[in-house]
């Protein structure tokens, strides 16, 4: 990846009026000229279904590529054979290959154990045929033993054949330099893009980044609650705060930045505007 390449995430919808909210940001979102829609693979059957589905959809309706996530967590070395040939036939170039969470009474994973042996396995059935990006934990996964376990897990991934990462999304920059400087010492030299979640709905925010273990600063988080009900404030100071991250990710070298859409366009499209990041020409389908 020789130039910063900027991205947004989706979820498979549940529902007509889900898929018509989808339509809607996916369409907005491709006016700004993403490099790329990536789409997530749910646990314990919940999405997976829609992932390719949401993957070809997104692609027909705007000519934007788009990236299924695919994970390690269930299923055979065939069945995920079959999803990956699968993509390629539908024009797939890009996966992002991740362990994924262990649904709820699962205590151990399915066939690969870790996304390095994902990795490998991808590389070994099709060669570059696909470009792989793997998850990156800038404030460390909250699973690992320690931190040093958890760099080195990494490393295993880029070892393994990933081309490149994006991060689970965080509020504090420091963590994610600290994190590509330990990642560099372990022979790390793919490119790893930030993960960015706009704040829009602080309580949402909070709720998720409880159960992914990402830390919210306590002045981010008691300025937030002094707002109580007045959404107005909360989404203003959330876009200065998310804006002036993104300001001092770019300047200090990040390679792009892979925005968490939620499946709505408008948080995202205004940080894009303000930031002034690249804008392509809208690449509709023919």
């Amino acid at each position: 990846m020789s130039k910063s390449e900027y991205s947004a995430e989706f979820f498979p919808p549940k529902g007509p009026k889900g898929q018509a909210r989808l339509d809607a940001a996916c369409d907005q979102l491709a006016e700004l000229g993403p490099d790329f829609f990536s789409v997530t693979f749910g646990a314990g059957g919940t999405t997976r279904s829609g992932t390719l589905a949401t993957v070809e959809r997104c692609m027909h309706r705007t000519g934007i590529k788009a990236a299924p996530h695919l994970s390690c967590v269930e299923g055979t070395k065939a069945s995920i054979g079959d999803m990956l040939d699968s993509y390629k036939a539908a024009g797939v170039n890009r996966i992002v290959a991740l362990r994924g969470d262990l649904p709820e009474g699962m205590e151990q994973p399915g066939v690969f154990n870790y996304a390095n042996e994902l990795v490998e396995f991808i590389k070994d059935r099709h060669g570059n045929d696909f470009h792989l990006e793997v998850g990156a934990y800038p404030e460390y996964h909250p699973g690992a033993s320690s931190p040093a376990d958890d760099v080195a897990n990494f490393a295993r991934k880029i070892k393994a054949g990933a081309d490149s990462a994006m991060t689970q999304y965080f509020f504090n920059a420091d963590a994610y330099f600290n994190f590509v400087d330990e990642a560099e010492s372990q022979g790390v030299d793919i490119p790893i893009v930030p993960g960015i979640m706009p704040i829009n709905d602080f309580e949402q925010v909070s709720r998720f980044s409880a159960m992914c273990g990402a830390d919210i600063p306590r002045w981010i988080r008691q300025k937030m609650e002094a707002f109580g009900d007045d959404t107005a404030s909360v989404q203003a100071f959330g876009k200065d705060v998310i804006g002036d991250l993104c300001e001092r990710l770019l300047a200090g070298g990040a390679p792009g930045l892979h925005f968490y859409a939620l499946n709505k366009a408008e948080p995202t499209y205004s940080l894009w505007r303000e930031l002034k990041l690249p804008i392509g020409e809208t690449r509709a389908a023919s």
